[in-house]
């Protein structure tokens, strides 16, 4: 026969366990709800506007790097390879260009608008984040870059991202040095 003092402890420790298991069932991580987009446009058409966004540079300052030819070689085939439809072999192209001039603020920014092709919203920003840092903050690129995150920010569900990068693309907008 069990004694009373047995009983008392385990029935304790039951009813311990459930309660436990009970506040754990409550306290589960809340859902993070998906957030809203912003824009209905498709991938392709918003890098269609990032890239209208740029202008034609007529009439400003436009800062121009010396390019190698090996990477303009990649950038080309690139080129091609959007063009046909191949955008991650596209972006593999670049990718290698990269690994050469790893501080092109133009290769950085085409990346940055294939990786938003591709649905990767989180490196479209990155890249065009520091295609920014690195280039000369003004002209075409300089608007390529502020668009592109102006869509990333849309598809986000950020109106206030989206307006602010909507603005710093006129702040691209710099006239030439005058001329005397």
């Amino acid at each position: 026969m069990t004694s009373p003092t047995f009983r008392a402890p385990s029935l304790r420790i039951a009813l311990a366990c459930v309660l436990f298991a009970a506040l754990a069932a409550c306290a589960s991580a809340p859902t993070i709800a998906p957030s809203t987009s912003l824009t209905s446009a498709t991938p392709a058409e918003m890098v269609a506007a990032i890239r209208a966004s740029a202008g034609d540079g007529e009439g400003e300052l436009s800062v121009q790097p010396l390019r190698d030819n090996e990477v303009e070689d990649l950038r080309d085939q690139a080129h091609r390879l959007e063009a046909q439809g191949h955008v991650a072999d596209a972006a593999k192209a670049l990718d290698h260009a990269i690994t050469i001039v790893p501080g092109d603020p133009a290769l950085l920014q085409e990346r940055a608008e294939l990786a938003l092709l591709l649905g990767d919203r989180a490196a479209a920003a990155s890249l065009a984040e520091r295609a920014f840092a690195l280039g000369s903050q003004v002209g075409p690129l300089c608007r390529r870059h502020w668009a592109t995150l102006e869509q990333v920010r849309l598809l986000e569900g950020d109106a206030a991202g989206a307006a602010a990068a909507k603005a710093a693309i006129d702040a691209c907008r710099i006239g030439p040095p005058a001329r005397y």
